[in-house]
């Protein structure tokens, strides 16, 4: 089986008759992590987004399990149109179910997400899946769309430069050939539903139970990020035990492939430490 330079290696997922393709990433030094971050990629993109988090959070003792979403890689043939939102939380449900019974994933799972993977994030935290959840962390998801994003092309070759990259200075040299190797096409029922997120945004925020840490980039064109939005969105989180809104200077949408991507993994690892430090009895 192929080792990825990170330490990640391809690993396959059963849910519930669906098959996930994912990188599975483990601490080298532990027997047992102390817990599992399950990263869910954006929209036009695959597990490998998370390639340079997961060296920074095995060394610190975490399982990484990058998920290629439903309707991308391994699974596109049988969901060519992909699933909704929702479905694509039940789904990775099932595979969390899978994972936990064959691997120790220590204190629990932590949510990572980028864009429509934060989204999915979102709703895998509201739903009952009865998998242990300690905390979610989302970038690049708001509540409410900037009028530039209206027609929400999807893929660096469909428009969506600015939308999606901020200022290419942003990123390091060589960083747009080497990501098209990540771009995969946009499932049709992921693209349909873009319209109706701030709706089940309102609707799924209040059963959202665990800590929550939002970031926005500071070129983030998506989403409207005024301070009126952003108190409006997290006041949704009524029963989230803490809500955290950051800003990351001298980034792009695509935080985790950027210049700041270091800066911004290590603020994920530490969120999850006081996610840790408040699921202990």
């Amino acid at each position: 089986m192929t080792t990825h330079p990170d330490g990640a290696r391809p690993y396959t997922l059963n849910a519930a008759g669906i098959t996930l393709s994912a990188l599975l990433a483990l601490p080298k030094d532990r027997a047992v992590p102390r817990s599992t971050i399950l990263a869910i990629h954006g929209r036009g993109m695959r597990a490998a987004y998370w390639n340079s988090f997961a060296p920074l959070a095995t060394a610190l003792g975490h399982a990484v399990l990058a998920v290629d979403r439903p309707g991308y890689g391994d699974s596109a043939d049988l969901l060519p149109d992909g699933q909704s939102l929702a479905e694509q939380a039940e789904t990775l449900h099932a595979a969390l179910k899978e994972h936990t019974a064959a691997h120790d994933t220590g204190a629990g799972i932590f949510l990572l997400g980028h864009s429509d993977g934060g989204k999915v994030a979102l709703h895998t935290a509201a739903a009952d899946g009865g998998t242990p959840l300690i905390g979610l962390d989302a970038s690049g998801v708001g509540h409410h769309y900037n009028p530039e994003a209206l027609h929400f092309p999807s893929t660096l070759g469909g428009g969506a430069t600015k939308l999606n990259w901020g200022p290419l200075n942003l990123y390091p040299r060589g960083t747009f050939q080497a990501s098209r190797t990540l771009l995969s096409p946009t499932p049709p029922r992921e693209s349909a539903e873009t319209l109706r997120w701030p709706a089940q945004y309102e609707e799924l925020a209040p059963r959202v139970r665990i800590p929550v840490r939002l970031t926005f980039a500071q070129h983030e064109a998506w989403w409207h990020l005024d301070a009126p939005t952003l108190t409006a969105m997290t006041s949704r989180l009524t029963a989230a035990p803490s809500v955290t809104v950051d800003h990351l200077p001298a980034s792009g949408h695509n935080i985790s492939l950027g210049h700041t991507a270091h800066a911004y993994h290590l603020r994920v690892l530490t969120f999850l430490e006081d996610c840790l430090l408040a699921a202990q009895p």
